[in-house]
């Protein structure tokens, strides 16, 4: 009997023991630290790539292009050099007389030339007595401001008899003696200090719208100044010109119209007497070639 009860304590601790065991090898397990984690050892890496050359940033503008979203770079391109603009083509400057001496003068000599009122002058018959050879047959005379005229009819203070020219040039007055004790007497304009003259001459030829031939003399001073102008309403010579002559030889002076109808009454020309233009077609009219001039 008590073999028995000894035989089962025996199978009882056994059982005890088989149960415990197992909770103490768990019990051991979780209490154990872990393992240290082991590094990955550093791989050996080639040599390093070479950096790449800086690249000039692309300049972009800070507005957007017109539909997308985004800015777009702009990349700009060398600017091409532009060309130069053509030059303006510079007018020839119709020539200007010595004889015109007023900024305004100048100013409409150097104009270009629109010929009679905008419009191209017709072709005129040339008087009888004009000289060919220095007449242009043009049809300026409509253009003519026949209100600028100094004419009236006065008592003879030259004595002289009809038909004689005396320019007194004092006085600034051309004189055509008419007989029986008149004259018509119109304003001039005469030679500057040092081109002044006197003497006496006759009328050696006319000129209808003369055409302007300067002499060598005012070349060698006016180099600029042209070999030949047409007779034009811009014409230092005005509507008409007579020119005077001692025996045969031209004397280089003239009784003119003028293009400056302001110098009238002033000592303003390179010697030559200078009349308005309506004056200097009512004289031409009255003088004949051959006509006797005396300057005083």
């Amino acid at each position: 009997m008590s073999s028995k009860k000894n035989f089962r304590s025996l199978l009882l601790a056994g059982l005890m023991l088989g149960a415990a065991a197992p909770q103490a090898s768990a019990q051991f397990w979780v209490s154990e630290p872990p393992a240290p984690a082991v590094k990955p050892k550093p791989q050996k890496l080639g040599k390093p790539l070479p950096k790449p050359a800086a690249q000039p940033p692309v300049q972009q503008h800070s507005f957007f292009l017109f539909g997308d979203p985004e800015p777009q770079p702009v990349v700009r391109q060398p600017l091409r050099a532009e060309p130069p603009p053509p030059a303006r083509r510079q007018q020839a400057a119709r020539p200007i007389d010595e004889d015109v001496v007023s900024p305004a003068a100048r100013e409409s000599l150097l104009e270009p030339e629109h010929g009679h009122g905008g419009a191209t002058p017709g072709v005129a018959a040339l008087p009888a007595d004009a000289d060919p050879n220095y007449s242009t047959p043009v049809d300026l005379d409509p253009g003519v401001n026949y209100k600028q005229t100094t004419q009236h009819v006065v008592s003879d203070p030259t004595n002289e008899p009809a038909g004689t020219l005396t320019i007194n040039t004092g006085k600034r007055k051309l004189y055509y003696s008419l007989g029986d004790g008149q004259a018509v007497e119109y304003s001039i304009a005469v030679g500057k200090a040092g081109f002044a003259w006197k003497g006496e001459a006759t009328v050696g030829r006319k000129a209808f719208w003369p055409g302007w031939t300067p002499p060598p003399e005012m070349i060698e001073r006016r180099p600029e100044l042209p070999v030949h102008m047409d007779g034009s309403m811009s014409n230092p010579l005005g509507a008409r010109a007579l020119y005077l002559f001692q025996g045969n030889k031209d004397t280089l002076f003239r009784i003119h119209g003028t293009n400056e109808p302001t110098s009238i009454g002033h000592a303003a020309s390179s010697g030559c007497i200078r009349m308005m233009n309506a004056d200097v077609i009512d004289l031409y009219g009255r003088v004949t070639k051959g006509a006797h001039v005396v300057v005083m």
